[in-house]
């Protein structure tokens, strides 16, 4: 079931996006993981700029996902599903629901260029690589220059 998340969840969205992310030790640049991955500082300065929604089974919450209308376009943030619901359908069943609150023509999420998985979850729903990342990640994102210089991006017209 999927359900709005506000910050009395923020609890277990923390506990689920810091579970999940687990898999980016190692694989993506030394310098850009820490642990934890989302500090409880930024993840509710996050939530005060961002919509969540999550999946819920047996009165659990197991997987988040939040976005941010920009300008022109909507952003995918934070998606995560708990490590041991993985490859049950419960990410696409969140991206489903934002596609259809999308209110913008185009939808763009940023991930890190040494995360496969996450760039095959995402090219395997209908979105492709943009070509001009960098601009995209310098106009609708706040990261640092090290961040853009690793992530890519990919979006869907809808």
């Amino acid at each position: 079931m999927i359900r709005g998340l506000y910050r009395t969840d923020a609890d277990c969205i923390y506990d689920i996006i810091n579970s999940a992310a687990v898999a980016y030790r190692g694989v993506i640049p030394y310098d850009c993981y820490h642990e934890p991955y989302m500090p409880p500082e930024e993840l509710e300065k996050e939530m005060k700029v961002m919509t969540f929604f999550g999946w819920q089974e047996k009165h659990k919450l197991v997987g988040v996902i939040g976005f941010q209308p920009v300008k022109d376009v909507t952003l995918i943030r934070h998606a995560y599903v708990s490590p041991g619901n993985q490859g049950k359908g419960i990410g696409t069943r969140l991206l489903n629901h934002l596609k259809q609150l999308t209110e913008t023509g185009q939808l763009l999420v940023g991930t890190w260029a040494d995360a496969t998985w996450a760039i095959e979850f995402y090219k395997k729903r209908g979105f492709k690589l943009m070509p001009d990342k960098d601009r995209l990640l310098m106009t609708y994102w706040n990261i640092p220059q090290r961040q853009i210089e690793t992530s890519v991006v990919l979006g869907i017209e809808l």
